[in-house]
């Protein structure tokens, strides 16, 4: 069915490079249904660039790589944000910017139309709505969470039917990309859930990504994450791996980088993260850590539906291994250094 209303894929002009001075005309908005998952594509965003903030107060809870992206985007497009963090103190630098400081989670809600969350695995993410203070406690009626975390289906499910139960409205968005991605306001965002919420983001989504999708029911989002992250985590363990049997075999490590950007695999993935490695240089734009999370998060899902994850397997094993190497908090392409050792 298509439907010439109901925008949700959302492109963003002017930012970084990134040039769509050549849309003339509104995508038409189309419908793809597969069993319970609706997949929508496409509307421009206006093509001058411009948002209009919603006039709902924000509220953001976590200021990791990518959570201070994302707010500090939302401030400089002007909408009004309330911030809590772990360490209070990765707050300060938001309130010099114009947000306002929340104590608990629980005060944020209570206090914020829509509060968003972006925490670092599945135990965080209950944490941050069941625990002391927690979401949960500031939740009531046409409170509304956007859970924008990289978790199982399992646990944004058990999340949605908590908040949903106090009379609040949910919704999943976690977001694809990294910490340069997420300053740039140029994530990919995948959302399920509250379709209502979903429009009442709008603004917000526009102002942290480039593109969003609208994916159907809660779970939905999370499981499409996280085939995502399967893919490019196994893709990193590959290019680890091709580099280290160039280097063994006396072969220039900077002469396959130079014939791979000039093939199909051509990408700035795979050219920043082979710079990475010949510059011995592993600051983290994504950590290792979570990108191994979420490879035993998608191997899990494989699992629950008896399908075969082998390469994720093999891949997951090689995290581990870099895990073991101490490599845990730097960039997910210090996965080479698992294969050196």
């Amino acid at each position: 069915p298509v439907k010439d209303s109901d925008p949700h894929f959302h492109l963003e002009p002017d930012r970084e490079a990134v040039c769509y001075q050549a849309i003339t005309k509104k995508l038409k908005v189309c419908e793809e249904e597969t069993g319970s998952t609706s997949i929508q594509a496409a509307d421009s965003t206006a093509v001058n660039g411009s948002i209009t903030p919603t006039d709902k107060k924000i509220g953001f809870l976590g200021l990791g790589l990518m959570g201070s992206g994302i707010v500090s985007n939302l401030l400089k497009m002007g909408h009004t944000v309330t911030v809590w963090n772990r360490t209070a103190e990765k707050c300060d630098l938001f309130i010099q910017e114009g947000a306002r400081l929340g104590r608990t989670p629980a005060e944020v809600v209570s206090t914020c139309d829509i509060t968003f969350a972006c925490v670092s695995d599945p135990k965080a993410a209950k944490d941050l709505v069941l625990g002391p203070s927690g979401v949960l406690q500031g939740i009531r009626p046409g409170k509304c969470y956007v859970d924008m975390s990289t978790v199982d289906a399992d646990t944004v499910t058990e999340l949605a039917q908590v908040i949903v139960s106090r009379g609040g409205r949910f919704l999943e968005a976690p977001v694809s990309g990294n910490q340069q991605l997420s300053n740039d306001g140029m994530l990919v965002i995948l959302a399920a859930g509250d379709r209502g919420l979903y429009e009442d983001c709008s603004s917000c989504f526009q102002a942290m990504g480039k593109t969003s999708f609208f994916l159907g029911e809660v779970g939905n989002a999370a499981k499409m994450m996280l085939i995502v992250n399967m893919v490019q985590g196994s893709f990193m363990a590959t290019i680890a791996e091709g580099l280290t049997l160039a280097q063994v075999t006396g072969q220039s490590q900077q002469t396959l980088l130079d014939v791979l950007n000039q093939g199909q695999l051509a990408s700035i993935f795979l050219d920043q993260k082979c710079q990475n490695i010949l510059q011995g240089n592993f600051k983290p734009d994504f950590y290792l850590k979570y990108i191994q999370k979420d490879l035993r998060l998608a191997i899990a899902l494989g699992d629950s539906v008896n399908h075969p994850t082998p390469m994720a397997a093999a891949a997951n094993e090689v995290y581990k291994r870099a895990k073991a190497l101490d490599q845990s908090d730097n960039d997910m392409s210090a996965v080479y250094r698992a294969y050196i050792h």
